[in-house]
Parts: structure tokens; sequence; C-alpha cells
């Protein structure tokens, strides 16, 4: 029988993305991240280190376009430890809502307090 993703990680995530495009997402990081997170920045093939980090890059995201995400599904990582998100990335500008063909894969570990200790992209 395959193993659930534990509840309080499911409810972490799915709260995470449904405020990333939102006012509210600046607010939510420290309810969400640990304030060591290791997170990517993709665009630059870096790794970003702490709250501060992660919301500068994520103002620079929003300050050059509007980036979306659609989280399509949750599942244990092959390690049963890790989260993997399927996700589809998209874009909102003046004609509307762009959405990427291919999904890509969020992986997440969390560290203690069950907040998110770091997050990798990579392609499903």
């Amino acid at each position: 029988m395959p193993v659930e993703v534990p509840a309080a990680q499911k409810a972490l995530l799915r709260r995470m993305y449904e405020v990333f495009s939102t006012a509210e997402r600046d607010a939510f990081i420290p309810h969400c991240l640990a304030p060591d997170v290791n997170w990517p920045n993709v665009a630059d093939g870096v790794r970003l280190h702490g709250h501060e980090a992660v919301r500068a890059y994520w103002a620079a995201q929003f300050a050059a376009a509007h980036p979306l995400v659609r989280l399509e599904g949750l599942r244990l990582g092959e390690d049963g430890r890790r989260v993997v998100a399927l996700v589809r990335p998209g874009l909102r500008d003046a004609t509307g809502e762009h959405w990427a063909e291919e999904p890509v894969e969020h992986v997440y570990a969390f560290g203690a307090g069950g907040l998110v200790s770091r997050m990798d992209v990579r392609r499903p």
C-alpha cells in the first residue's frame, strides 16, 4: 500500500502554492520556510539561503513579470521523506495567463518544526 504524504506537509505545501501569486506571499515565508532554507534560483543556477534571500528573489521575479504556479499533485519522493509536487509553471501578463506545456517537479525536504528546509526543481 503506498504511503501518503503526511497531512501537515500536504497542508503546508497546498497553502504555499495558494499564496505564492498573491500579496500574502512575503508574510507567509516564516510560516512555510525554515530560517536557513536552501532554495534554488533556477534562472541563475545558484542556491539561495534564508528568508531574506528568498524574499528578494521572489520580489525580483514579480518585478519582471507575474509568475504563476499551479499545483497538480503531491506524492512522497523515492526516499520516503521528501515530498514531490508536480506543478505547472505559468505567467500572467496583459493578454492573460500562459501555462507551460510540460510540468516540472518541486522536491521538498522538511526540517525541524515541519518547515521546508530545501527545495529542488527537476523534470519529471
